[in-house]
């Protein structure tokens, strides 16, 4: 694809294009004029995206066009990366913000560019791989705020407690839906350019571009080089491939149409397939389809015949949860489980199959991370500390050595770490004594954290709690709950038999008064044992 643009320069499409029927010199006025009304700096929110690399080249340009005494606030260009972003676009994100910081540096403007990413126990991997997160879904979207909204605002509030009051800057269109555009018109404020954010405190939004269709998008950022050097037609490129071509917009003769795609996560299984993943791949990013296959597999696991398998009967609370009705009105126990994390089983085999593809493809000359080592590290103390299957022999070392053919400097970290030989005997003594192996684990775990402290607060407290839980198969607290539901209903039976005794012959009540009492005890504590197996 030819690299020309319709103007050879940005000051050549000003003077010609009009924008949703506004000529462009009227906006870049707009943008200087609010830019120089006061003294809260600019964020501009920045997904690499057409809409924001469309409004980022919007303000550079009008900051630019503003003489070296007037630049006298700051422009944060703020990116957040989730670490499992589809490759090709992170690339693509990472040079455009080398060349803003670079150019901003040379051209003395008062720019810069951050990448910001999610706390290390955050991490889409420590969650799903760590903890035994499912696989997001439509109903259990857990990924978005915790990996790509949470960094973000924490960069916007930072610069709030810094400055006062922030304006951030958007690409969001209201021709891109209907619930956008309610969105948009919900926080505006009357008689102002600029939107109360929605979460935020202390932050205003501003969308230049909310009246722009998705044509004059394309045709403003393929109008003329980018501001900072360079065109944007590996960008355009990047959408036409991750659409198989299909696109709506013809620039010129020479221009291939491209498509309305969105990119995200390559691990997304919020939808069925991901379109722009597989275009990628017939375009050519063959490499891609080992990504593909890998995130096919985690989608499989979100399917309603498959949750049984793949995940613990019980939650990360160590209790088995129902979604409806009693346990004793139903035989069929699959129905009212609400399933839990991932079993470790599966979880170490994932990390090792997904670290064999980081080490073929970087084997391959292809320099992509899709694991880090400070995820690693985080994972195998989720597994170590795991409140249903804590990993005691410590596996995750082993699994990337296996893999690597070395070892990485792991922190250390002992507690509840058996060797082979003291697993072996631990599990041969829990058979003879019918104890579950994994609550004889979490003890040890529990003694040896406290070990060496001059006081022992709580300790019976935490005792008791991890005895609570639900140990054993889901056959075995199947049964436990019948049992207590039968020995429950029978005990109010008597109650009631002794009850009507009671009324009906005064004579008796003397003699039973004292029975009836500790049997109201006896009872009552039932019941509470009964409330804590249903939980």
């Amino acid at each position: 694809m030819s690299e020309a643009t319709l103007f050879a320069s940005q000051d050549e499409m000003l003077a010609e294009q009009s924008f949703a029927g506004r000529p462009l010199p009227d906006l870049i006025a707009e943008l200087q004029s609010l830019y120089l009304e006061d003294d809260r700096p600019w964020v501009i929110g920045f997904s690499g995206g057409k809409d924001s690399t469309a409004v980022l080249s919007l303000i550079y340009t009008a900051v630019a066009k503003l003489p070296p005494q007037e630049r006298h606030k700051h422009v944060y260009v703020v990116c957040s990366d989730t670490l499992v972003e589809t490759p090709v676009v992170v690339d693509l994100i990472s040079t455009t913000l080398e060349q803003i910081n670079t150019r901003a540096e040379e051209e003395g403007l008062p720019f810069t560019a951050h990448q910001v990413v999610p706390k290390a126990n955050d991490t889409f991997w420590v969650n799903l791989l760590g903890k035994g997160y499912p696989a997001p879904t439509q109903s259990f979207r857990w990924c978005t705020e915790r990996m790509k909204i949470d960094p973000v605002s924490s960069f916007i509030l930072d610069k709030v407690t810094r400055h006062g009051e922030v304006i951030v800057v958007l690409g969001a269109r209201s021709q891109e839906s209907a619930s956008r555009a309610q969105v948009i018109a919900k926080h505006k404020v009357d008689g102002s350019l600029l939107s109360k954010h929605s979460s935020l405190p202390g932050a205003y939004t501003y969308m230049p571009i909310e009246d722009w269709s998705f044509d004059e998008v394309w045709m403003y950022l393929l109008g003329a080089p980018a501001p900072w050097g360079g065109t944007h037609h590996k960008l355009f490129s990047l959408y036409k491939d991750s659409n198989a071509g299909e696109c709506p917009v013809v620039i010129d003769t020479k221009t291939p149409s491209c498509g309305n795609s969105r990119f995200g996560c390559w691990t997304c299984t919020v939808v069925t397939k991901d379109r722009a993943m597989e275009g990628l791949i017939e375009s050519g990013e063959l490499w891609m389809k080992r990504l593909k296959s890998f995130r096919d597999l985690l989608y499989r696991t979100t399917r309603p015949h498959n949750k049984a398998k793949y995940r613990n009967h019980k939650r990360r609370t160590g209790k088995v949860q129902y979604a409806r009705g009693q346990i004793d009105d139903d035989t069929t126990i699959e129905k009212k489980v609400i399933p839990g994390p991932y079993w470790l089983a599966y979880r170490q085999a994932w990390l090792k199959k997904l670290l064999e593809i980081q080490k073929n493809l970087n084997d391959g000359g292809n320099a992509i991370r899709l694991i880090h080592e400070d995820e690693l590290k985080h994972i195998r103390l989720e597994w170590l500390n795991d409140p249903n299957e804590p990993d005691a022999l410590d596996t995750l070392p082993a699994i990337y050595a296996s893999v690597y053919g070395h070892k990485l400097e792991w922190m250390q970290d002992s507690a509840g770490v058996l060797s082979q030989q003291d697993a072996a005997a631990l599990h041969a003594a829990c058979q003879e004594h019918g104890t579950p192996i994994e609550l004889t684990i979490k003890l040890l775990q529990l003694e040896q954290s406290l070990d060496g402290l001059s006081k022992r607060h709580g300790v019976f407290k935490r005792i008791d709690t991890l005895l609570n839980q639900d140990w054993g198969d889901l056959h075995t607290l199947h049964s436990k709950k019948q049992d207590a539901a039968m020995a429950l209903h029978s005990m109010h039976e008597a109650k009631s038999q002794i009850q009507d005794l009671f009324q009906e012959d005064t004579g008796y009540q003397s003699k039973t008064r004292n029975a009836k009492s500790v049997y109201d005890e006896l009872l009552a504590g039932l019941e509470i044992q009964y409330k804590e197996l249903d939980q």
